[in-house]
């Protein structure tokens, strides 16, 4: 199963962090943000986004003299003992944080073994997660994550897919026709976010945005009342531009 998206900035921005956090590591006394983008050949403008992101997550912080040392995040990834639950931890203070930021619930979704799958999410009472009335692994077709998903698969994934899960009507506006659902994932350029306009269930708004590359298929995905579908673009265009550190708590 090939994949037909090209890396999203987001991706590139997890690349270089991670270049940035293997540096780091590599100094233990510190290093100056002079020093980092000459070893990492990060333009200086970049650099300071990308470190200001890392502090902010934890990964990186800034001693007395202005140098860069691990910070407690990554500490704790140092150490074999509890690393799944620490990447867990970290993944989810990260959701929180852009929960709080978007002012929707958000999703990481993945695409594992030909299902769609929910990793992990971030609520709240004036953020609410929509109800799975239907279950996510049969409603692909309808829903943002499950279109955000198939978008990276090739021509061939896509047709296995929708031949093991029938396109059933969920709504009035659900798409159950194979060949417009494909056409519209074919045409859908990688960068822009599925949407998902009370396809799924009546009373809520979604949109999805591929956060991997590579191998690996998953997205990074919000929900809201249809009350605010008025927010829905704007709120898409925030979880695109806050992706990278999601990206970079699997990544790591």
């Amino acid at each position: 199963m090939a994949l037909t998206h090209e890396p999203t900035a987001p991706y590139h921005s997890t690349q270089d962090a991670l270049r940035v956090l293997e540096t780091v590591a590599r100094r233990t006394t510190g290093v100056t943000d002079a020093e980092l983008a000459r070893l990492t050949g990060v333009g200086r403008e970049r650099l300071t986004g990308l470190l200001r992101m890392l502090r902010r997550e934890g990964y990186v912080a800034q001693v007395g003299d202005g140098a860069h040392v691990s910070g407690d995040a990554l500490e704790r990834l140092g150490s074999a003992r509890g690393r799944r639950r620490a990447l867990r931890e970290n993944l989810q203070r990260t959701l929180d944080r852009l929960r709080d930021s978007v002012g929707a619930a958000v999703y990481v979704s993945r695409y594992v073994d030909g299902e769609v799958t929910i990793d992990q999410f971030a609520a709240g009472p004036a953020t609410p997660v929509v109800h799975e009335w239907v279950d996510f692994r049969f409603s692909a077709h309808a829903t943002a994550i499950g279109k955000s998903l198939l978008g990276q698969l090739d021509h061939d994934g896509r047709r296995d897919h929708l031949a093991r899960h029938k396109m059933a009507r969920l709504t009035s506006r659900t798409i159950t026709s194979d060949r417009v659902l494909l056409s519209r994932l074919e045409s859908q350029p990688p960068t822009v976010p599925h949407l998902d306009l009370q396809e799924y269930a009546v009373g809520t708004v979604c949109a999805a945005v591929p956060i991997t590359a590579g191998s690996a298929v998953g997205c990074l995905a919000l929900s809201l009342p249809v009350e605010h579908a008025h927010r829905l673009r704007q709120a898409a265009d925030a979880l695109n531009r806050n992706a990278a550190p999601v990206l970079l708590s699997l990544a790591i």
